[in-house]
């Protein structure tokens, strides 16, 4: 195990507490129990959303350098515990250890970064007779829902912001990964004042009753379209605000000009990358006739080098799918391929074994309407698809109910920023995918969410425009 071995408890109101019952987390690549996690109750998910209110007037009222130092010490607890943290986070999610590493890396360069973040105030008149003003003021308690295939970079990008801005948060990890988060908090209780930072774990049922709440005044949300939908119903009651990042079925486009020796690694790595479990993973690539047989074989010859395995083994490249839920979905829509007669180019034939193991599965350019190109895999399956024109792969790409992000892979890199602007995507890579960064606005269109996360715009998500407006001849006559 690792030096996080032990107990594992909520952190409320900046105190370990235990509850009445526990919720078993697997090791995805063996099904065995690695640890119990405590099942928050609604009683002290209460006594969590009231610690966070409590703090709140105080907290707001802390300078702003003082909460910037507050959100700097998350990195560097982080940083300082990386190796254990990243054992662990393998464990319970499955990512090889040198791959669990650079997200607990990331994550602490993420507060580390939006630490630095300014909160603007803008200025819209300065006349002789009026000031007007307009600042942002934070919004309340927050809730943040946090999945399991980046447990600890996706928590942060909920925790940094809201901190720094003046709210106070409930987060609430997955229950398939909660480890990684429930022990971060439990090194945090000595740095923050009581109240200010508390996690909860536990079933189905939590996440509901923090979205629900009536004491909560804003919840950031990533996970599926479908449980983003629910969410939102919930927050009308009181209408919360919301940050929503929600399901994707990207498409990469790969014109006949490509390189394919250059590109065929960052293809692969774009699409089956934490085995295919990223949001803004290639699920969909749509390649030109003239060079989709060169660009299937050097795919294929690519993932037969791949090694397939328990993330703590040396040498794996990819582990295992996380739990056992998402490993049925992938394994039926493999099943659903092979059964509509689809031609597998590799995989396809997922093995009998006690962890969640689902070997680089690509399919052979399938009909536009079957299920392994109209849903969002989420796994490691990837359909390739042969295209003519680019009038027409930008309307297949757009035929799509979700529009997070896609890719163009190009020489002609001034053509590849043409067709990326008609794509309906929050975000666009030409000849690399999935680079976000702390200070770059990240967001869905359509089914894929609302809201912006990072940049400036993601921080002012966790925040009220309060505008200040008096006549300085007013303020004149009164002072004298």
């Amino acid at each position: 195990m690792t030096r996080f071995d032990g107990d594992f408890t909520l952190t409320i109101d900046g105190r370990s507490v235990t509850t009445p019952t526990a919720i078993d987390v697997i090791n995805p690549a063996t099904g065995q129990v690695i640890a119990q996690a405590p099942d928050c109750t609604s009683v002290l998910l209460d006594e969590a959303v009231a610690a966070a209110r409590r703090a709140f007037p105080a907290w707001r009222a802390t300078p702003l350098e003082q909460r910037r130092a507050a959100v700097a010490k998350f990195a560097e607890v982080l940083a300082a515990h990386a190796q254990d943290f990243a054992r662990l986070f393998t464990l319970e999610q499955g990512r090889p250890v040198a791959k669990a590493a650079q997200e607990i890396m990331g994550a602490a360069f993420w507060c580390q970064t939006v630490s630095q973040q300014e909160i603007p105030v803008v200025v819209n008149e300065d006349s002789a007779e009026r000031r007007s003003e307009t600042r942002h003021v934070p919004i309340g308690v927050v809730g943040g829902i946090v999945p399991w295939n980046f447990p600890m970079l996706l928590g942060v990008w909920k925790i940094a912001p809201a901190l720094l801005t003046g709210n106070t948060i409930v987060i609430k990890p997955s229950p398939f990964t909660p480890l990684t988060m429930l022990k971060l908090a439990e090194l945090m209780r000595e740095h923050l004042p009581a109240g200010v930072f508390n996690v909860v774990s536990g079933g189905d049922q939590l996440g509901p009753w923090l979205t629900a709440h009536p004491d909560v005044d804003k919840v950031s949300f990533t996970g599926s379209s479908a449980t983003g939908r629910r969410v939102m119903e919930s927050a009308a009651a009181n209408l919360k605000r919301l940050t929503l990042e929600l399901g994707g079925n990207d498409a990469a486009i790969v014109m006949p000009d490509v390189n394919v020796e250059e590109v065929a690694e960052k293809l692969f790595w774009a699409a089956f990358g934490n085995s295919g479990q990223i949001c803004i993973a290639t699920k969909r690539m749509y390649v030109h006739k003239d060079v989709y047989d060169a660009v299937a074989h050097a795919l294929v010859e690519y993932a037969r080098k791949v090694k397939v395995g328990d993330g703590l083994d040396q040498g794996t490249d990819m582990g295992p799918v996380q739990n056992k839920v998402q490993f049925d979905r992938v394994k039926n829509l493999i099943e659903d391929a092979r059964a509509s007669g689809l031609n597998f180019l590799v995989g396809g034939d997922v093995p009998q074994a006690d962890g969640y193991f689902v070997p680089v599965t690509i399919v052979d350019n399938p009909p536009e309407n079957s299920r392994v190109v109209q849903e969002e895999a989420f796994g490691p399956v990837l359909p390739l698809l042969k295209f003519d024109e680019v009038d027409e792969v930008v309307a297949r790409a757009n035929a799509s109910e979700y529009g997070l992000a896609g890719s163009i892979w190009s020489a002609d890199v001034d053509k590849a920023v043409e067709i990326a602007s008609r794509l309906e995507t929050g975000t666009v890579w030409i000849n690399e995918t999935q680079y976000i960064m702390p200070w770059t606005p990240f967001g869905g269109h359509k089914q894929s969410g609302v809201g912006i996360e990072n940049g400036s715009e993601g921080l002012l998500e966790y925040t009220l425009p309060q505008t200040i407006s008096f006549r300085k001849s007013v303020a004149a006559s009164a002072e004298s």
